[in-house]
């Protein structure tokens, strides 16, 4: 199962406030996301988020087509409340609206970080389950 980082960058010395916005965030209304054709395209498994001084990093734990987390985020009240109470905390304003699912799926896509390794049991030499 793979995973995908989501950047903020804030501005530093507001992390209390900022683990507050996020302790509260609204989840999403069900897991499973389907793509632009309707059909089911992935699930998303969890989430992580974790704050340093000026960055905010969000992991994603998912199966199926990520870009379709998008579409499927931009959608969702909570998100759009989140973006809300973490504006003013944001180092830059969005250069795209999210308010829109347009705009927010645009942003998700130009803040996701490059994935450079993603290790797992699955992919051990010494084959999966076994010390």
């Amino acid at each position: 199962m793979p995973y995908a980082a989501i950047t903020y960058r804030v501005k530093p010395g507001h992390e209390e406030e900022i683990a507050e916005i996020f302790a509260h965030f609204r989840r999403v209304d069900t897991p499973d996301f389907t793509g632009e054709d309707g059909d089911r395209a992935g699930r998303l498994l969890g989430t992580g988020v974790f704050i340093k001084d000026d960055i905010v990093v969000r992991v994603i734990h998912y199966e199926g087509d990520f870009e379709a987390i998008g579409r499927h985020m931009s959608q969702q009240k909570g998100v759009h409340i989140l973006e809300s109470k973490l504006a003013p905390y944001l180092a830059e304003a969005r250069t795209t609206d999210t308010t829109t699912p347009e705009g927010f799926a645009e942003h998700f896509r130009q803040s996701t970080m490059r994935t450079v390794a993603q290790l797992t049991v699955e992919s051990h030499p010494a084959g999966a389950g076994r010390p």
